[in-house]
């Protein structure tokens, strides 16, 4: 009777510390930038579907059934104790590796843009497994950089090189579609896990070498293909090729640009409306943000999303567990990195990589890999005192 009754205390302590033990101001900053994003998906598609006789709530209803989608996944990645995740992480670093092999077969993977990462699915949808891959990499290498056998304060050679092989089989295959704003994206996690596994300095240098060197034998020998490297090179130089690689940094500086201080407004965005920013719902949605909600209205997008980075680096600070604070450490890399990138290429301040802006952008897989980091983040939180 005593260890029935042991029981039932336990269980109602940890439903009350789930329900309890999240970070409502984590979560009221993803809600607001879910909620803007969704407006500025619309603002970005209305006006041209409309004018060309097209459905103008074609890309609202998707997105919204994408943030629907991608909250689910976010609540069900807090229902299992996620050092629990230890015993599922050979499945979910696999199952990762198969989609990526997967797009690569004909017939099977789409290609957009020069790149061939989509796996297209019924009713329109699609999935880019290399969303997927983040995921599976920092989990794998947290659980091998947190489970040690010796007494060292700092992971031995094995545990370094076994960290770096979970992560190579994957980034490989991601250059072979090519996708290197993901592989960037990938590097700063692994990288950033290591130093804060206590990893030596010299492989930390000696990793970020080696991704300078690998991005520049990539874009000579052909393995980045040709419109990738124009758009580098269009952001070296942004006034060579106006008309071609350079149309879409030179539109999108130009629409930021035209909203000033306060902005249009609203759906009110000429250089939106009139559709110059090509794609502008998905990598260069904060163009909308900067025409129509002008700087005011992008500090307050910044300021949400510097929020989440904030929250996230006081829950890996704070959390008891090597693990729980590694697999933090891995999604706020992959977050800051992903930002950056993102509003930085629409500034001309970074290449253009074709990486999607957090929360705001169009794009199912990039929303549900988002909203499973925002999951785990949780889950630590929620379970640190656990």
């Amino acid at each position: 009777m005593s260890t029935f009754l042991n029981r039932s205390r336990y269980r109602r302590t940890r439903s009350h510390s789930f329900f309890s033990g999240f970070d409502p101001i984590l979560s009221a900053a993803v809600g607001g930038l879910l909620i803007i994003g969704t407006l500025l998906v619309y603002a970005a598609t209305r006006d041209w579907y409309s004018a060309n006789g097209l459905d103008p709530e074609y890309y609202l209803k998707r997105h919204v059934i994408n943030i629907v989608i991608g909250l689910a996944l976010a609540w069900g990645t807090t229902i299992i104790d996620y050092r629990l995740l230890r015993a599922y992480t050979p499945f979910i670093w696999g199952f990762g590796v198969l989609g990526l092999i997967l797009v690569l077969i004909p017939g099977v993977g789409s290609e957009i843009n020069g790149a061939k990462a989509w796996i297209r699915l019924p009713a329109g949808f699609q999935i880019q497994p290399a969303e997927i891959a983040k995921i599976s990499i920092i989990i794998g290498i947290s659980m091998l950089l947190s489970e040690r056998t010796h007494n060292s304060d700092e992971p031995s050679t094995n545990d370094i090189l076994k960290a770096l092989a979970v992560a190579a089989l994957p980034i490989l295959l991601i250059l072979r579609q090519p996708d290197m704003g993901t592989v960037f994206i990938i590097s700063a996690s692994v990288v950033t896990i290591l130093a804060v596994s206590g990893a030596p300095m010299k492989w930390i240098v000696g990793l970020i070498l080696l991704a300078i060197i690998g991005g520049f034998v990539a874009t000579k020998t052909g393995i980045v293909n040709d419109y990738q490297v124009k758009r580098l090179q269009s952001f070296v130089n942004p006034n060579a090729d106006t008309q071609g690689a350079g149309y879409q940094l030179r539109q999108a500086r130009i629409t930021v640009g035209s909203g000033g201080l306060i902005g249009t407004g609203l759906f009110n965005g000429p250089q939106t409306n009139g559709r110059f920013v090509p794609e502008q719902q998905t990598d260069f949605i904060f163009t909308v943000a900067g025409e129509e909600l002008g700087f005011v209205g992008c500090s307050v997008i910044i300021l949400l999303l510097l929020t989440i980075l904030m929250r996230a680096f006081g829950i890996a600070r704070r959390s008891t567990d090597p693990y729980g604070t590694l697999v933090c450490t891995g999604v706020i890399a992959w977050f800051a990195f992903q930002i950056f990138e993102n509003i930085g290429m629409t500034l001309g301040l970074m290449p253009m990589t074709g990486v999607p802006l957090p929360f705001l952008s169009y794009g199912g897989s990039s929303m549900f890999a988002n909203l499973i980091g925002i999951g785990l983040l949780q889950n630590v939180h929620a379970r640190q005192r656990g």
